[in-house]
């Protein structure tokens, strides 16, 4: 079979006898031998038996981990293709979802690719060959044991493995979780990439860590670059990595970073962009699109720990953001200060809700940016911000569908949609994110 296309999952498209068939780990340009694994009326899904004829996009996986972790998808893809890939991902969300003929740009790749995650979150368990920490396997909850990881940080790799040494050694019972039994659930390790500095929060099932003490001296010594430790709480039966209760048992309270000239605190359960460096790049297009002059009223919607509006705040008059977290907003409160941005302004709330009330009480709002979850923005959001007719509208999105879907809605409702930009926060992933300007038709 013939590779032609990739899915938004990223697994090779083909045809056979009429049907679409869907086999992870091919790349268009491949031409392969495939088991039927499930075959529906139209549809089909194949397991990749072997490679006939390689892809000129082909490469050879350079993880060890590539063929049984679920953490890359593309890690048998070359860079550039991958980028051309994402790039045709949105136009073909433009197309089918909004029924939208946009231009949308080269994605913007990153110069070195590598080692960008400031953030990993690790399971840990017990396996035939005894303790395991890393990744879950492709489609399950098996732990692939990790030793090392290309898209992480190196001191986030380095922390691990002393950290699952420390707890082989002080015998701490890993969680299991078909039994709900066992105490350590999750490491999950923050680095500051100006800093190179380390937050580690340790997730476990009982309110007691054991050997507390012993623990942290020994993580303490041998990695000098940890500052701060936290212990999370979750004692349900749930995939929700955090439970409800957190609090620092050693070193500082946040772990300090930067993205340009602004420095930022994160709590060990605020929001903070995973890839720092592409980060930036994704906030100067933010900037250069809403081309501020120091005189605008401009809302940060779904702002999170406000990162991004305080990055535009020295060029707008005023900022206003609203996020439904309150420890977030906290976050973003703090970070404000912690910057001496005075022009700043922070509330907890739906933004569908709070939006026209600041409408209603601020009047005129030159721009909005919104930057919501991968399901998009809510209807009635949407409906208010036509409405108000907002002169220019940034929208950052993780997910070309729905971006699809509302800049469809914006567009019927007076507004004209710009290039979509592609950025590549995520490489060796299926992900993409985007940035497009909505700017309103003047009458």
């Amino acid at each position: 079979m013939d590779i032609t296309g990739l899915s938004h999952e990223a697994s090779g498209v083909g045809r056979i006898e009429g049907r679409v068939v869907f086999v992870p780990e091919a790349i268009p340009g491949d031409r392969v031998k495939i088991r039927l694994v499930h075959l529906k009326k139209r549809l089909g899904y194949g397991e990749l038996v072997e490679i006939l004829e390689a892809s000129s996009d082909r490469r050879a996986q350079s993880c060890p981990h590539a063929p049984e972790c679920g953490g890359c998808q593309l890690q048998h893809m070359e860079y550039g293709a991958q980028l051309r890939w994402k790039r045709q991902q949105v136009v073909d969300a433009m197309e089918r979802i909004g029924g939208l003929d946009l231009e949308v740009l080269p994605t913007v790749g990153m110069n070195i690719p590598y080692h960008y995650r400031n953030k990993a979150q690790l399971p840990l368990g017990q396996a035939d060959s005894g303790l395991v920490m890393g990744f879950f396997r492709k489609g399950s909850h098996d732990i692939v044991d990790m030793e090392t990881c290309e898209i992480q940080h190196p001191l986030i790799t380095k922390l691990a493995l002393v950290l699952k040494r420390t707890v082989q050694e002080l015998g701490i019972e890993p969680y299991d979780e078909i039994n709900h039994t066992g105490v350590l659930r999750h490491a999950v390790i923050r680095v500051s990439f100006s800093r190179d500095q380390l937050m580690l929060i340790l997730v476990t099932r009982t309110s007691d860590l054991p050997k507390q003490n012993e623990f942290l001296t020994r993580l303490r010594e041998a990695v000098p670059e940890l500052v701060s430790v936290a212990h999370n709480v979750n004692p349900d039966v749930t995939n929700v990595i955090l439970g409800r209760d957190t609090r620092v048992i050693w070193g500082e309270s946040y772990l300090m970073d930067s993205i340009g000239h602004l420095d930022y605190a994160i709590s060990p359960g605020s929001f903070f962009q995973v890839n720092p460096v592409q980060t930036k790049v994704l906030y100067d297009l933010v900037r250069e699109a809403m081309q501020l002059n120091g005189s605008e009223t401009v809302l940060d919607l779904y702002c999170g720990a406000g990162t991004i509006g305080l990055y535009l705040a020295a060029d707008a008059r005023e900022i206003i953001g609203v996020e439904t977290f309150a420890a977030a907003v906290e976050d973003a409160r703090y970070n404000a200060r912690l910057n001496g941005i005075d022009r700043a302004t922070f509330y907890v709330g739906r933004a569908e809700d709070v939006l026209p009330e600041l409408v209603k009480e601020h009047g005129k709002v030159d721009g909005v940016i919104l930057d919501p979850p991968r399901k998009g923005c809510d209807p009635s959001l949407l409906e208010t911000l036509a409405t108000a007719q907002i002169r220019r509208i940034c929208y950052v999105s993780c997910n070309p569908s729905t971006l699809a879907r509302d800049l469809s809605y914006l567009k019927k409702n007076g507004y004209v949609p710009g290039p979509v930009q592609p950025v590549d926060m995520f490489p060796w992933t299926r992900h993409v994110e985007c940035v497009a300007l909505m700017s309103r038709v003047e009458k």
